[in-house]
């Protein structure tokens, strides 16, 4: 954003551009954030009012090319940055993000003094907070009135598949996607029955690299099994 400011301030003063287009442009712009910045808050504050959420936190977006949305224990400052809102093509895929966020929004109050130390709990599982993160996720969304298959489809979108799962601090994509999937099917199974994303190619995609995976689940299923599945 400064880059820009400064470049059209340059232009106005070599003559390049007219005065009247530099405003233009800088209002064009400053509306432009003004805008993806209420989507975020409003998307944010309605999935903290609908599951009665009484820690407080703020909602940010910002314009840096990071594929990412992040939370900060600091200040509890939920980020969304502009490189993962160009892969968003609707609100649920927004709520889907912010959803688990606020999930480690809320684990950032828990411990002695007021959570100051939240984040060391993360840092020591962190596969074990993102998989809590997503379950709940899950819930945040329905609640709000949000479709939870989202979740599934921005995870297909964005996220990469790692070799291995023990030097990382996130589980195996295709492996978060399947546990997902699972907690849909058994709690909110009305999303997959009547699902708007059946024909989304993200979606598509995810049930074609998926077939393994939901061929556990199904024994699951006909087995009547309270065992966790080892999804890969």
């Amino acid at each position: 954003m400064k880059k820009t400011l400064v470049s059209i301030i340059c232009a106005v003063l070599l003559g390049v551009l007219p005065a009247a287009a530099a405003q233009d442009v800088f209002v064009n712009r400053f509306q432009n954030l003004q805008e993806k910045q209420e989507t975020i808050s409003r998307i944010g504050f309605r999935l903290l009012n609908a599951n009665r959420i009484s820690h407080r936190m703020v909602f940010q977006y910002s314009d840096k090319n990071i594929i990412n949305a992040v939370t900060y224990h600091t200040g509890r400052r939920i980020v969304f940055y502009q490189g993962l809102m160009a892969y968003t093509t609707d609100e649920d895929q927004v709520a889907a993000v912010l959803a688990h966020e606020i999930s480690h929004g809320i684990d950032s109050y828990h411990g002695i003094f007021r959570g100051t130390f939240s984040f060391l709990a993360s840092m020591f599982t962190p596969r074990k907070y993102e998989k809590k993160a997503d379950k709940r996720a899950i819930d945040f969304m329905v609640n709000a009135g949000y479709n939870p298959v989202a979740m599934i489809v921005m995870m297909n979108k964005t996220f990469a598949q790692d070799r291995y799962e023990f030097l990382a601090t996130h589980p195996l994509a295709s492996r978060r996607m399947a546990y997902v999937y699972e907690y849909i099917f058994f709690k909110y199974p009305e999303f997959l029955k009547n699902n708007k994303y059946q024909d989304n190619i993200y979606y598509q995609n995810f049930l074609l690299t998926s077939q393994e995976n939901r061929r556990k689940l199904q024994r699951k299923v006909e087995t009547r099994s309270k065992s966790n599945v080892n999804y890969d």
